[in-house]
């Protein structure tokens, strides 16, 4: 997954503003406690983040997004 279809993604799900404050606020587990920014900088493959935010809120992504 590109970087920008990543983005694009989570702010389709969460809205801008909120995908932001996720992205750098919210430590995810499955992301080795490290927050979406941190991953980045890490070279985690967006793919693997996507997967990491799909796991922690089912809820907010919808299925078309999955």
């Amino acid at each position: 997954m590109r970087l920008t279809d990543f983005w694009a993604r989570l702010d389709q799900a969460f809205g801008g503003t909120y995908a932001r404050s996720l992205a750098t606020d919210h430590s995810f587990s499955g992301l080795g406690d490290r927050t979406i920014e941190q991953a980045i900088a890490d070279g985690v493959d967006t793919a693997t983040i996507w997967r990491a935010v799909v796991t922690a809120y089912p809820e907010r992504v919808p299925s078309r997004l999955r």
